[in-house]
């Protein structure tokens, strides 16, 4: 599938990563929809993409609300169509151990039930709400010359296989978006639906961006090869590559510079 003229729905697009492949595929000429849960960053994203002579639009979507995702989808296809591709980036995580001690006091805690769900529902929930709508909505259009009607693209992370402490939530969340892939792409197979997950390491975000250079130094020397954090970029065109290339199918691949994560 070629991206010109593609609608593409990308959800937590106004920053980080989804921007990124936003520009990129914008750059290619599909029509893309920055849905994010900030409504006046994804607005103010594409206005930058339509001062390049994209056509783009914003819409406010949470995808842990569904008639937020309704909306969102139903928005963005009246404005542009019925979407031939969905690139699912909205996320978050936390970093709190099962159970643990206060060093200072000796009060035992663990990680609230409530604290665990919200990531699960987020990331998990969120990711396959998204897939079965945008699916849906995929199986009105008519197949293209190859006999494809769409393609998508999950984020999970390197924590869904080696997940660090403090990351049981996070970790469980991404594993259950790489578990869900190829039973997906099997429901979808009839279809000329695709559906692929991509794994990232550590990479050059905004949320990374606050933290220290010592500290941004210390992940970048972790990393085998090459020793530094992986950049938005290559997210971007791997994503591409995976919509593009149309044997690509039912797939999870790491980019990560071939890093294992420690225990901490």
């Amino acid at each position: 599938m070629q991206l010109k003229d593609k609608v593409a729905f990308i959800t937590g697009s106004a920053s980080g990563i989804g921007k990124e492949i936003a520009t990129l595929f914008a750059s290619e000429g599909a029509r893309i929809v920055i849905a994010d849960l900030n409504k006046e960053a994804a607005d103010a994203t594409a206005a930058e993409l339509r001062a390049t002579g994209a056509q783009a639009m914003g819409v406010a979507v949470d995808v842990t609300d569904e008639a937020s995702v309704d909306a969102g989808f139903a928005q963005a296809r009246a404005a542009h169509g019925q979407e031939r591709i969905l690139i699912n980036c909205a996320g978050t995580g936390n970093a709190v151990k099962t159970a643990s001690r206060d060093k200072a006091t000796g009060e035992i805690r663990h990680l609230p039930v409530a604290n665990f769900d919200r990531i699960i529902q987020i990331n998990l929930v969120g990711t396959f709400r998204c897939i079965a709508k945008s699916a849906a909505g995929m199986l009105t259009l008519e197949p293209l010359a190859d006999g494809e009607r769409g393609a998508i693209v999950n984020t999970a992370s390197v924590a869904a296989q080696d997940g660090q402490m403090g990351q049981a939530s996070y970790s469980a969340s991404k594993a259950g978006i790489t578990g869900m892939t190829l039973p997906i792409a099997r429901d979808l197979m009839g279809e000329g639906i695709r559906v692929n997950t991509i794994l990232p390491g550590i990479f050059d975000t905004p949320l990374l961006q606050g933290a220290p250079d010592n500290v941004k130094a210390a992940l970048a020397a972790s990393v085998p090869f090459p020793k530094r954090l992986g950049q938005p970029d290559e997210y971007a065109h791997l994503a591409e590559t995976m919509i593009t290339n149309g044997y690509f199918n039912g797939e999870c691949v790491r980019l990560d510079g071939a890093i294992r994560m420690a225990p901490r």
